[in-house]
């Protein structure tokens, strides 16, 4: 079976089926242990990490929101969870660079805001091998979008397409990706310059003009090839913009500045990362027997209280995140307001389960010859993610004292 992508006179394309992924628990396990191989040796270089995207791209994992419309599985929210947990338990840069990829096809599955060609040029790409896209958003003199401002990355038009120009940072995939979707505003003399357009601009990573800066040097997520990229005179057709609408008073607001159900894949693979430390924190203490002991630390009321702490931790995040899930599943839309402050909730308890597991073991848990201290970096960097912690309870708490 196969689906004809797009309606764009110039496409005519069949895309193949992709793998519709096998998504039981020990499918996903066999998944994760496969990308946890070569984690450790990924991190230690900073390479893109080709083998773990290898094996996910291989399971299906990179395509699983691919429309139906476009010959993809099409699955919701909660599988696709259940895939980044997974996938951030082996390796949290494959899971990263895994969830941008998921969340471009679920936006394109709703909203088919990519011209024709390109995205059914994305799709053909998914079938061959690991086909990675992702939004490039942050700025060095802006930094993050989400805390206001317009980027300095300019569209100008060009006969008939567009020019693009500009300097970003922090583009997570570097040179792994196959397209980019680019945060910028449209340099147009003649129109409202308080009231410039601003959008997204969809571009193929293999285009002239795109030159990438080696910036990331990072106390986690190494392997995630999150360096700086310029644009230098990219020349785009008119249908790759789309832009953000305003609202109703005029103002443009990002979409980035508050959470939505879209975005907790990424909460999602750092619970994957806090499960990892769990798992490190079990072996070494099964496994620790000291002379005076006499028998593994495990068995000690100590250990078997941080056990108890971590796995608090963990359920907790993996309950706030679930419950968020499914409650929009069943219709309920009562705890959207909440979508901000349930993600922060979610990493305080990520961050809080790696912590407790590092801290209990004191010198073994921050040594490089064991998987504790990477996982401790990597679960640190889901504050990163918009919409950031201080955001989030400043919008949460004017929301809650206007009401």
């Amino acid at each position: 079976m196969t689906a004809t992508v797009g309606t764009d006179a110039r496409v005519d394309l069949v895309v193949p089926d992709l793998v519709v992924p096998d998504l039981s628990p020990e499918a996903l396990a066999d998944v994760t242990a496969r990308i946890a191989a070569t984690a450790a040796e990924y991190d230690r270089t900073g390479a893109v990490p080709v083998e773990g995207l290898r094996v996910a791209h291989e399971a299906g994992l990179l395509t699983a929101t691919v429309g139906t419309q476009f010959g993809g599985p099409g699955i919701g929210p909660i599988d696709t969870a259940r895939i980044l947990i997974a996938l951030g338990e082996g390796d949290a840069s494959v899971a990263l660079l895994a969830a941008n990829t998921l969340i471009t096809h679920q936006g394109q599955a709703v909203a088919e805001h990519w011209p024709a060609h390109y995205y059914a040029d994305l799709l053909h790409r998914g079938t061959q091998g690991p086909a990675l896209a992702n939004a490039i958003r942050a700025e060095p003199e802006l930094g993050a979008p989400a805390r206001g401002g317009l980027p300095a990355t300019t569209l100008t038009r060009r006969d008939d397409g567009w020019s693009l120009s500009g300097r970003k940072s922090y583009a997570t995939g570097g040179t792994a990706l196959a397209y980019h979707v680019v945060w910028a505003v449209v340099d147009d003399q003649t129109a409202d310059a308080k009231h410039p357009q601003v959008g997204h601009v969809i571009v193929p990573a293999d285009l002239p003009g795109i030159s990438w800066i080696e910036t990331w040097d990072h106390l986690g997520l190494r392997a995630s090839n999150t360096h700086d990229v310029v644009y230098d005179d990219v020349r785009l057709p008119l249908d790759a913009f789309v832009e953000i609408p305003r609202g109703a008073d005029g103002v443009y607001r990002d979409p980035a500045a508050a959470a939505s159900l879209g975005s907790f894949g990424h909460p999602a693979l750092y619970i994957g990362v806090a499960r990892a430390a769990r798992t490190a924190f079990v072996d070494y203490t099964r496994n620790r027997v000291p002379a005076a002991l006499g028998r593994p630390i495990a068995t000690t009321e100590r250990i078997q209280t941080v056990a108890g702490e971590i796995d608090a931790q963990i359920a907790q995040a993996e309950t706030l995140l679930f419950g968020t899930l499914l409650r929009a599943e069943t219709g309920d839309q009562s705890h959207l307001p909440q979508l901000s402050l349930l993600k922060v909730q979610i990493a305080r308890s990520v961050i809080a389960a790696t912590q407790t597991a590092v801290s209990a073991l004191g010198n073994p848990g921050l040594t490089r010859t064991l998987p504790l201290e990477r996982h401790l970096r990597d679960a640190l960097c889901v504050r990163v993610h918009p919409p950031q912690e201080d955001v989030a309870l400043v919008a949460a708490g004017r929301r809650v004292l206007d009401q």
